[in-house]
């Protein structure tokens, strides 16, 4: 009975996200319009921010309550899951064109956090120990208080930066619905509610089929936890394509990415110090790689279909070297 009501929550989650990514979706470009402000810039900032909170909820409880391979392996495979997955099924459906700002300054960007974060937990592991002899299981790193507020720091720079672009470049775009601002903000909360409660509903109870299977706390972190943590982020961008937002489709993704390490990765580290373990180390070293490979994609302008498979297949190869290590 416990596994049965599990399901049924679990649909009851995907039914909120996918509601909830088309009002936020509508939403959001609206305000773009409104405020003349590019929709990448929106998929960058409020979307990302929005389709993060899962991540931030989970990790950040994850931290307070110790359980710290959860709390990075969550923010790690989430990423995967955002490159791989969501721009490669986005993709599939339709090749998915890439702004030139994006290119040009967000997606080098997330690969710069990204290895600077590398460096900066195995730190340890780089000046001290064999790197290959150490166990999997063993604490290799340490994401300290320090780290999470210099992340911190790089977010708020980082967010200055955007509105900066925005101002700067204005929109001259006209897309999506017209609605008030009133509207507007109705359908961002709305749409922000069903995805965080979506999402909530969607982990909780994945995590618990997961748990009654014994896969350990890193695979389930990296894996189910991640992936349903993402889902707003794949049911967004999913319906921003198909409603012709590709700024917001592909500006989500990058722009939840950066946000995921400054920012949900910087508060959880603040609140509680994360200890890391050998398999995040090499988790992080796969999505450097995964990051560069999605880069040079989209240095080509767009994603094709047989590029956005490619990613997909790419995906599944890591999941399954996490089930299997």
């Amino acid at each position: 009975m416990g596994i049965f009501l599990n399901i049924i929550l679990l649909i009851i989650g995907f039914v909120g996200l996918v509601k909830g990514a088309d009002f936020f979706v509508d939403g959001s470009s609206a305000l773009a319009q409104i405020f003349k402000v590019p929709a990448v810039i929106i998929g960058l900032t409020i979307v990302a921010l929005g389709t993060s909170m899962p991540e931030l909820a989970v990790s950040t409880t994850a931290a307070i309550n110790g359980s710290n391979e959860i709390a990075l392996s969550n923010v790690v495979g989430s990423n995967l899951f955002n490159l791989l997955g969501v721009l490669g099924i986005c993709a599939i459906i339709a090749p998915l064109p890439i702004e030139k700002e994006i290119v040009k300054r967000d997606f080098p960007f997330s690969i710069i956090i990204t290895i600077a974060l590398f460096f900066a937990v195995g730190f340890k592991l780089f000046s001290g120990f064999d790197f290959l002899g150490t166990q999997m299981s063993e604490n290799v790193g340490l994401v300290g208080r320090p780290v999470g507020i210099l992340l911190l720091i790089a977010f708020v720079l980082y967010i200055i930066i955007l509105i900066i672009s925005a101002k700067k470049h204005g929109n001259d775009e006209n897309y999506g619905k017209k609605l008030p601002l009133w509207k507007c903000i109705l359908y961002i909360v709305i749409g922000l509610a069903c995805i965080i409660g979506g999402g909530q509903l969607v982990v909780n109870n994945a995590k618990a089929i997961a748990a009654s299977f014994g896969m350990s706390e890193t695979l389930i972190g990296l894996t189910v936890v991640a992936f349903g943590t993402s889902l707003p982020e794949l049911v967004t961008s999913i319906v921003a394509s198909r409603k012709g937002e590709n700024g917001l489709a592909v500006g989500n993704v990058v722009g939840s990415n950066i946000f995921n390490i400054l920012f949900i990765l910087g508060v959880s580290s603040t609140i509680h110090p994360i200890t890391v373990n050998y398999a995040s180390v090499i988790d992080l070293l796969i999505l450097i790689v995964v990051s560069v490979i999605t880069f040079v994609y989209a240095t080509r302008k767009s994603i094709n279909r047989i590029q956005g498979a490619s990613m997909v297949i790419m995906y599944i190869a890591t999941v399954v070297f996490a089930i299997l290590r």
